[in-house]
């Protein structure tokens, strides 16, 4: 019995509807269009805090999809330094953050290279650095062995389990792999959005390695649509939204890969989420165009480092409420100073107590609206 997408006799020689999705393709196309438009009349400066804030992002919540959590700092520290970036307040970083990162910088900046083996293998090593998924050890820099049996996605109890999806057999890896990057670098006439939708599906259904197949089918769907936007600067974040809407993204993935070789509802809903992506980049920008106006307008006003790091925290987004402990930790000094730093504020305009209180006084920046 043939339960899965991969194999069916015509895998991968995927069909669709074009007509189901010609309209939110075109509003797809339209969007990249006047976001790199409006991108492109930033100033430099700006155009590099857009660029830092969405690969932050994107790469914090490709992880999260995974269950794994990234420090935010470290990751933007990161994420700076391998851009040639000076920002405050910047920290080491993990090795498992900065392998992450490197994969994801490499699919973006250098998009227009060919995507190889060797390629995939660098990625893969990056991202487990020391050859093991948490407490197991696995196969790294290479194609998976199935040593322990078939590459399964299963949940439920132990002697319930329920099979979501089964991966091709390992020892078919090569001949799929090669098959899927013949067609990834081939030159088509396919549009390179519908591309990137088709790629994400191919790869992760492939599921060639042990482990970082999720996060490396990101890295893939983002390095597509680089391209699509003939640009290696990035201003939109896919997995952020696919983080919210992970559920319907399982769903829909393994509906998909447990039918027909069809996938005009999958290339569908990969339209509507981008869509959703596009609007959500309003945010990073009234962010970048925020803190870029609050510091012009206070160039002149005394404000001590300390200070300044918070502030500049405040506006990348801080984790949780700002409180006279949480800025002495930060900032690491006495909760004295700390008190002092915002009362200091406060007096100046820029900091307020935040009207629903709890157990402690909580502060926040006027007129930020996120």
């Amino acid at each position: 019995m043939k339960t899965f997408i991969h194999q069916q006799d015509n895998w991968p020689e995927f069909t669709w509807n074009s007509n189901d999705f010609i309209s939110l393709l075109s509003e797809v196309r339209n969007r990249q269009g006047r976001l790199i438009g409006k991108m492109e009349t930033l100033g430099f400066d700006l155009r590099n805090e857009a660029l830092l804030d969405t690969l932050t992002l994107d790469v914090i919540k490709s992880s999260e999809i995974e269950g794994e959590i990234l420090n935010p700092d470290q990751v933007r520290s990161s994420i700076a330094r391998k851009l040639g970036m000076e920002i405050a307040g910047m920290v080491a970083s993990d090795r498992n953050v900065e392998g992450v990162v490197e994969m994801m910088l490499d699919a973006t900046q250098n998009c227009f290279k060919p995507l190889t083996t060797d390629r995939l293998f660098d990625w893969h090593a990056a991202l487990f650095p020391t050859g093991r998924s948490g407490m197991y050890k696995i196969t790294v820099a290479d194609w998976r062995k199935d040593t322990t049996g078939p590459m399964q996605v299963v949940s439920g109890a132990m002697g319930k389990e329920k099979v979501h999806f089964q991966a091709p057999d390992s020892k078919l890896l090569e001949k799929e792999m090669t098959r899927f990057l013949d067609w990834f670098n081939g030159n088509t006439s396919l549009d390179l959005v519908i591309k990137a939708a088709i790629a994400h599906l191919w790869f992760v259904t492939i599921h060639p390695f042990d482990d970082g197949n999720g996060r490396i089918t990101r890295a893939l769907t983002d390095m597509l649509l680089a391209r699509s936007d003939n640009s290696n600067q990035r201003f939109y974040s896919m997995s952020a939204q696919i983080r919210i809407d992970r559920k319907q993204y399982y769903e829909l993935l393994e509906k998909t890969q447990k039918g027909d070789i069809d996938i005009t509802n999958w290339i569908t809903w990969f339209l509507s989420c981008l869509i959703k992506t596009l609007k959500s980049t309003d945010t990073v920008l009234t962010k970048v165009l925020f803190k870029a106006d609050f510091w012009q307008k206070h160039i002149n006003t005394s404000i001590n480092d300390r200070q300044k790091k918070l502030l500049n925290k405040l506006m990348d987004g801080l984790d949780g409420n700002l409180t006279s402990s949480k800025w002495a930790k930060i900032a690491k000094c006495s909760k004295d100073s700390a008190v002092r730093d915002i009362n200091n504020l406060i007096e100046k305009g820029i900091l307020q107590k935040k009207i629903a209180g709890g157990r402690s006084t909580n502060y926040e920046l006027i007129g930020m609206l996120w």
